[in-house]
């Protein structure tokens, strides 16, 4: 049997934002998937498949289950490629279809309908990516002092400065709220290999018959991401600065883990518009820690990104957060994406 490899649909780029209706299709679609018999294999029991039944939440999750499940999974993702992840919605029914699944791979926090549809649906296998991993608080700028100044991070950058409050009307990513844990994990190539060694575990348990493939394939995944750690570790050294200006507030554990410090333009969402005072803070951060790029998300588009960046006399380039593969892309997966942004890092940050 072979791999029903969701990943390799033709891939249709989308805005970034959806409707509720066309992403709640595309939960539908996905779901759907799981009433079909798997690569020609002929089931049994009313058509079903023999192999195992994966729904995954989002891209991240569906790599790691097509990974390490190969040959004995069908992976249906509840985000078509060039979807928004976030704003999914299921309706009843397929949150009723999702209670189906063999195994559901998903990351609380990410997704709020996801998270409320498992609870609901009384699935049996969940693999849960949060808890093979531990998860930290990051910010996404500076706290301003009672002057409007930014302040001081001299020496000590950490993984982002505290969060200003934000905008009446903008709401950002429903990832918890002020002062929540960040669930973008899977850019950190150590916690996604926890989280893939977790979730190896979890296809064992739903499927024991092929257990040990499973968790041979979660430990040759995790030694690839250790690779890439080693890539990343050895590709950002002797750099000119450890700054480095996103679109979007995603990457605070890849910060933390090669000691850089994030700035985000527009905090979590990143469709919000950044306030004058925003503005203020990081034309004074680029100046002061010779930030030459302003990094923005292909999906998501330039417009305030390059407005930043021609203020300021400085190049924009593209950072991916790997939510999804589209043909904007700078890769065909995971690690070709992850590749290309350690090359544009390296060249933002001056690495030599």
């Amino acid at each position: 049997m072979g791999v029903m490899n969701a990943r390799r649909r033709p891939l249709i780029p989308r805005p970034r934002r959806r409707a509720a209706s066309r992403t709640a299709l595309a939960g539908a679609a996905a779901l759907g998937m799981l009433g079909l018999t798997a690569c020609g294999t002929e089931g049994t029991g009313g058509g079903a498949s023999d192999g195992v039944d994966v729904v995954a939440s989002f891209y991240p999750m569906q790599f790691l289950a097509e990974e390490i499940g190969g040959e004995h999974v069908s992976v249906a993702s509840l985000v078509e490629p060039g979807v928004e992840p976030h704003d999914l919605e299921l309706s009843p029914r397929q949150t009723a279809e999702l209670g189906e699944a063999d195994l559901v791979v998903y990351l609380k926090g990410f997704q709020p309908a996801v998270d409320k549809a498992i609870g609901l649906s009384g699935v049996e296998n969940v693999a849960e990516a949060t808890s093979y991993t531990e998860l930290e608080e990051h910010g996404s700028g500076h706290e301003e002092d009672a002057g409007g100044h930014a302040s001081e991070h001299g020496e000590e950058h950490g993984s982002g400065h505290e969060e200003e409050p934000a905008e009446e009307g903008h709401e950002g990513h429903d990832h918890g709220g002020e002062g929540a844990a960040d669930p973008h994990v899977w850019l950190d190539p150590v916690k996604y290999a926890e989280v893939a060694e977790g979730v190896g575990e979890a296809l064992a348990k739903a499927d024991p018959d092929h257990a040990d493939d499973y968790r041979k394939n979660a430990d040759a995944l995790a030694e690839k991401l250790r690779d890439l750690d080693a890539d990343f570790r050895e590709g950002l050294k002797n750099r000119r600065t450890d700054t480095f200006i996103t679109a979007h507030a995603a990457f605070g554990y890849l910060a933390d883990r090669y000691g850089l410090h994030e700035e985000s333009v527009a905090g979590l969402d990143p469709e919000s518009e950044p306030s004058g005072a925003r503005m203020k803070q990081l034309h004074r951060v680029a100046r002061e820690d010779d930030v030459d790029t302003v990094f923005f998300e292909a999906a998501a588009g330039e417009r305030t990104a390059k407005t930043l960046a021609d203020d300021l006399g400085l190049r924009t380039d593209v950072l991916d957060p790997v939510e999804g593969i589209t043909d904007a892309s700078r890769g065909d997966d995971y690690f070709e994406v992850m590749r290309s942004n350690l090359q544009a890092l390296r060249k933002a940050l001056g690495a030599r």
